[in-house]
């Protein structure tokens, strides 16, 4: 796997898992039973996002599949050429 192909493999990871876990503990302004604190916000939006923990966790979880990822490559437990072409 070249340098360029490892980032962008990375980064598509990163992403998937980021809206995987954006979801993950959030209480809305709606499901707590409160107003949203600006007129014409979203009651569904989030009152504490935690983005920074948010994008940590992302990070971890995507450098785990990432490294997964390479070593069944590197070590040849899957083999790109092998799987099936339908033309």
């Amino acid at each position: 796997m070249s340098l360029f192909t490892g980032i962008a493999i990375f980064l598509t990871i990163w992403w998937t898992v980021l809206f995987a876990i954006l979801p993950w503990g959030g209480k809305t302004h709606w499901s707590e039973g409160i107003e949203p604190p600006v007129k014409g916000m979203d009651s569904g939006s989030p009152i504490e996002p935690k983005l920074k923990q948010k994008f940590l966790i992302t990070t971890a979880v995507t450098v785990v599949c990432w490294v997964l990822l390479w070593a069944c490559l590197h070590f040849h437990w899957i083999r790109l050429p092998d799987f099936p072409t339908n033309y």
